[in-house]
């Protein structure tokens, strides 16, 4: 498998982790973040601005939001690689990724309340996205080991 594909598979990972962890701990604790509510809002706001309806039923904006996240998650986490830099660059695209979650819904007219509610929902929001950036790095290391025992 190419470095690339690697890498997509490792992104795949952490955001199925990230989006795991998300939809297991909002159901059971209060003041877990609610990402998916993000991404709701931002598929109902860019279908609007585009003169598009966006889907009435709220169960398939919430499977689309779903979908959304793992889809440009995946993109993103794969950006941590492969190898023993994986590591590094996983943290801080996790870090980056949940600071942006904590910071830019509110300025983006999203709302601040899904990911800003408490410290407690701050805290909760970073350390998801820093988990998923971790995950990505694990495996993207995990596949760069293979490939230096190829040779």
């Amino acid at each position: 498998m190419n470095n690339a594909l690697k890498a997509m598979a490792s992104g795949l990972a952490g955001a199925v982790v990230l989006t795991v962890v998300h939809e297991t701990l909002r159901r059971f604790v209060p003041d877990a973040p609610r990402m998916d509510v993000l991404g709701m809002r931002s598929i109902e706001k860019l279908m609007t601005k585009a003169d598009e309806e966006p889907p009435q039923d709220k169960q398939e904006l919430h499977n689309w939001a779903l979908a959304g996240d793992v889809v440009s998650n995946s993109l993103y986490y794969s950006l941590a690689g492969v190898g023993r830099n994986a590591w590094w660059r996983g943290a801080v695209l996790g870090a980056a990724a949940g600071a942006g979650a904590v910071l830019l819904p509110g300025p983006l007219g999203l709302g601040e309340e899904p990911s800003n509610r408490t410290t407690k929902t701050q805290v909760m929001t970073v350390s998801y996205y820093l988990l998923g950036g971790l995950v990505a790095a694990a495996i993207g290391y995990a596949f760069g080991n293979d490939e230096d025992e190829e040779v």
